[in-house]
């Protein structure tokens, strides 16, 4: 089997509350085991050679979750930024947050900022964490931004292909394979417009059951997979 190593994967991580219920624990539980996950797979997407993961954390949906959740969800973060510091800069990972920021908490904001200019040299993989972000949201942030632009010049935007340096993602490639745990088959208003062309991977793990050998079976199946962006080869 041809060895494809995919530039940019993305992971939907679903499957923290359900892993802690089915425990007898509480929910916070589970995000906090789903961060030991995401520990995993940043270590063995560097070791495999993505250049590009991307994590679903927190949805512009969230924000309706119970207030109690979201508050603990808000602080395992900041813990997340500070503990995992030393092991960014040891596997050369740079960190970078894509999201509606205004709404995060000023102190996560800071962090955040502290953590993305830390780590901004760093060469091996860009993880990229989606906080507060839904996929419509960024169209409409998108549209809204290009709109304006189009106002001042007419001429400023030429193909459909422009309208990409308008996403919070600019500058960043599009993900050549999303992967959602849990079982569930939905993508959930995430990366509406990047995912078009996008391998999709649903696994039945809870994320926090979502270790190195699930991650190295996912890459395997997407090198099974013929993309064709819709033409014929």
């Amino acid at each position: 089997m041809e060895n494809r190593i995919p530039v940019h994967v993305s992971i939907i991580m679903d499957g923290n509350g359900r892993w802690a219920r089915e425990r007898g624990l509480e929910r916070v539980k589970g995000h906090l085991e789903g961060v030991s996950s995401v520990r995993a797979c940043a270590g063995e997407a560097v070791r495999q050679g993505v250049k590009y993961l991307s994590l679903f954390a927190f949805s512009e949906e969230n924000w309706g979750r119970p207030r109690e959740e979201v508050d603990a969800l808000m602080a395992l973060m900041m813990t997340s930024i500070r503990n995992e510091v030393p092991t960014l800069m040891d596997n050369g990972v740079r960190f970078v947050v894509l999201g509606n920021r205004d709404r995060l908490p000023l102190s996560l904001r800071t962090a955040i900022a502290g953590l993305e200019r830390a780590t901004a040299k760093n060469g091996a993989m860009t993880l990229i964490v989606f906080l507060s972000y839904s996929g419509k949201w960024d169209i409409f942030q998108a549209a809204r931004k290009m709109a304006a632009d189009l106002a001042k010049d007419p001429s400023g935007v030429k193909d459909i292909s422009d309208f990409d340096r308008y996403l919070v993602t600019a500058g960043y490639p599009d993900p050549d394979l999303i992967i959602r745990t849990s079982g569930e088959q939905r993508i959930s208003n995430y990366l509406l417009w990047q995912g078009a062309y996008s391998e999709f991977l649903f696994v039945d793990e809870l994320w926090p059951d979502f270790r190195e050998d699930s991650f190295r079976r996912a890459l395997a199946e997407y090198a099974k997979r013929d993309r064709r962006y819709g033409k014929v080869k």
